[in-house]
């Protein structure tokens, strides 16, 4: 449900080398079919509704919804969230994951890129009883967050070609500027013995992901993992537990 929180303004970028693919050119130019039929798909799907993890959620035209794999992340959040904890949902698409966590605990902040996004999760909350414990704004990245958090959760774009629209950054960050800008910064959002339960797949970049795990400092293990054929081939999902590493 990344609705895209991962923008990035060019006065902000966090400063790192070019990024480039750790793969083959054919893996590239499969990929970047792969994100055209995504994106046309998703273009194609408009204004719906979902049933999800007994959630009832309204998911507008331009909002990434949760999708077949979601439910990877969504449970270990509904397992892992403990009552009076606090927890930030970065990136929260239709609000699932903030809803989930607001089932739990009273102290949610969900925040997007996407306008539409907050206002679709801060309707969801009131739609499934949780309205009061979900304080949903925009924010790119951190910039709009306030304090520290016991979870932070974030289903990030696996790809890392242009968004052309507020839509396809929900699953598209250039060049992984942002992913790189929310690794940097998310120690420092973190209390004692808290960590980041990150969504992500094998139709992204995944040894690009691990760079930025080793070089800002955090370290992390595979809590679930599902492989499931997708357009013709096996693609690995899972989540990881992100914590900074112990000196």
């Amino acid at each position: 449900m990344w609705g895209a929180a991962l923008a990035v303004r060019s006065s902000e970028c966090i400063e790192m080398s070019e990024y480039e693919p750790q793969m083959s050119a054919e893996r590239v130019e499969h990929l970047r079919r792969w994100h055209q039929m995504t994106s046309d798909a998703l273009h194609e799907l408009g204004s719906h509704d979902v049933s999800y993890l007994g959630l009832d959620l309204h998911v507008p035209a331009e909002v990434f919804a949760p999708t077949p794999t979601s439910d990877l992340l969504g449970r270990l959040v509904s397992t892992r969230v403990r009552a009076g904890q606090r927890v930030l949902d970065m990136g929260c698409g239709a609000g699932a994951n903030a809803i989930l966590a607001a089932q739990v605990t009273d102290d949610v902040m969900a925040v997007d890129v996407n306008p539409a996004a907050v206002e679709a999760t801060a309707a969801n909350a009131l739609r499934n009883g949780v309205g009061a414990h979900v304080t949903a704004r925009v924010s790119d990245i951190f910039d709009n967050v306030t304090g520290d958090f016991d979870l932070i959760v974030i289903d990030p774009p696996f790809r890392w070609f242009p968004p052309r629209d507020m839509l396809e950054r929900a699953f598209t960050d250039k060049n992984y500027r942002s992913l790189g800008r929310f690794m940097s910064g998310v120690s420092g959002r973190l209390r004692r013995g808290g960590e980041v339960l990150l969504f992500f797949g094998s139709s992204g970049d995944v040894a690009h992901l691990d760079s930025l795990i080793v070089d800002t400092g955090l370290s992390s293990t595979v809590l679930a993992e599902r492989v499931v054929a997708v357009r013709g081939e096996d693609t690995m999902y899972f989540v990881r537990s992100i914590t900074p590493s112990r000196s």
